[in-house]
């Protein structure tokens, strides 16, 4: 028997296996996937969104902790627990010389990354190099890790942990953390999610999933199951637009589509449905995953021009590159008298001012429905460029409530040793929307808190075990 089992492989299940070991804790980490994928969505991602009070190295002047909830109240439209998101906020302020600890480095933002040298920490090689850097601490540490091993279920006793089964093989601890991931890669899961719409689609069957596929929310709907306590709406998720070229599972940053916020995006049916400048590209790209889930067949066009280049992190695929509008509307498939139709009222009704990208400009439409609120220039200068869109799910926000231990709950009472980090409780401050960087935040702040009452769990019950 371990002291401490840890459930997952990614950002949130190494912090808290890490400051599990570091507490004095045996700790064993039971990863699904193989070890070439580990990792989770985490190897995925490229930065931690972090409050500060001042310029610290690779961030930029300051980004107090009323600014940081502020971000977050608004994107979530108040649907967040703000105990728990403040402790989230100020647990990111003290994190990173112990994750510098464990070999992760840090890197000042490249150019093109969605305004972030003052909000977000990037790692130096991305999401890849820090979990490998976990990893290979953990190990040198002398945490266990088992991979190739799903846990399908839990032994469970009045709403305390007493074992994981993989298969037919059961792994005993004194404490447990969760951290196995979302329903995300659950294709059926999705569909009972979203439904059919009016027109008899399964919008989840047009989804990209961005990352793991092994990330099928076994665990989490077993516990539901269970009886423990779950937040979460299961169709809100952090979904944005990517590539309509992406492949099915890990395409990752690389798919996603930057540069909404510089041109119009249309339907299938060649109109606009949204403002595409209604705020920093920060804060609203992961809104339009749903937006495009909502719109016929699941699809979007994103369309810019020449005054675009180089205000945009490019993605992998090219975009469809064309002289005109007509020939443009063509190789992207949609009607060409109804997309010029849409362009030429979306430019008249521009009102230029002093275009500038890093702030809420003065550049704005007036006498167009849907508005565009800032950036908006006309798009009047070849070559022409399309990139079709269509949602892209990195991870969803039904999840297991929790108190500020991170301690699973069973009819409002929290277990004195099952805790869960990461994913699976991110819709306590999640509820919906999302803000660059804030999931890497939660991970990493509710995964070092599990992993420390976790180590505290077990060492009182290994007391407790040697007085009997």
């Amino acid at each position: 028997m371990v002291d401490v089992l840890v459930i997952g492989g990614g950002n949130a299940a190494l912090c808290a296996a890490l400051v599990a070991r570091e507490a004095g804790a045996s700790v064993l980490v039971l990863e699904a996937a193989p070890r070439e994928w580990r990792g989770g969505n985490s190897a995925h991602t490229r930065n931690l969104r972090c409050m500060h009070d001042a310029p610290q190295d690779v961030l930029t002047d300051a980004y107090p902790e009323e600014e940081f909830w502020e971000d977050l109240l608004k994107v979530t439209g108040g649907i967040t627990d703000e105990k728990l998101a403040r402790l989230a906020i100020r647990e990111s302020s003290r994190c990173r010389d112990w994750m510098r600890r464990h070999g992760v480095n840090f890197q000042p933002s490249l150019s093109g990354t969605l305004h972030l040298s003052r909000t977000n920490a990037f790692f130096m090689g991305g999401g890849k190099a820090l979990m490998n850097a976990y990893y290979r601490s953990a190990e040198a540490l002398g945490v266990r890790i088992r991979y190739n091993a799903p846990v399908e279920r839990l032994e469970l006793e009045n709403g305390e942990f007493r074992a994981a089964w993989v298969g037919k093989e059961r792994f005993a601890a004194r404490a447990c953390v969760m951290a196995a991931g979302g329903f995300e890669s659950n294709r059926e899961w999705l569909r009972e999610a979203w439904g059919q719409n009016a027109d008899g689609e399964w919008p989840a069957d047009n989804f990209a999933i961005r990352g793991t596929r092994f990330n099928r929310g076994v665990l989490l709907k077993f516990m539901i199951d269970a009886g423990a306590d779950s937040i979460g709406d299961p169709s809100q998720s952090h979904c944005v637009a990517v590539d309509a070229r992406a492949p099915q599972y890990d395409g990752g940053i690389c798919t996603r589509i930057d540069c909404v916020s510089l041109g119009i995006v249309v339907n299938r049916n060649a109109e606009r449905f949204y403002d595409e400048g209604e705020d920093f590209w920060p804060k609203r790209y992961a809104i339009w995953g749903r937006l495009v889930a909502q719109q016929p067949g699941q699809i979007g066009f994103s369309v810019i021009d020449a005054k675009a280049n180089g205000r945009f992190m490019p993605p992998v695929f090219p975009g469809e590159t064309a002289s005109t509008l007509e020939e443009l509307a063509r190789k992207l498939g949609i009607d060409e008298a109804t997309f010029v139709r849409t362009v030429r009222a979306y430019n008249a009704a521009c009102r230029i001012g002093t275009f500038d990208h890093t702030v809420l400009d003065d550049c704005h439409t007036e006498g167009v429905v849907p508005a565009k609120t800032h950036w908006a220039l006309p798009i009047d200068k070849p070559p022409f460029r399309g990139y079709a869109l269509r949602p892209g799910i990195t991870f969803t926000y039904l999840g297991l409530k929790v108190n500020e231990a991170s301690a699973v709950h069973f009819s409002g009472v929290p277990s004195t040793n099952l805790f869960v980090a990461g994913e699976m409780m991110a819709g306590n401050v999640l509820g919906k929307g999302y803000t660059a960087g804030v999931g890497m935040t939660i991970g990493t702040a509710f995964g070092r808190i599990a992993g420390a009452h976790a180590a505290a769990a077990a060492q009182k019950q290994g007391v407790e075990h040697a007085a009997a």
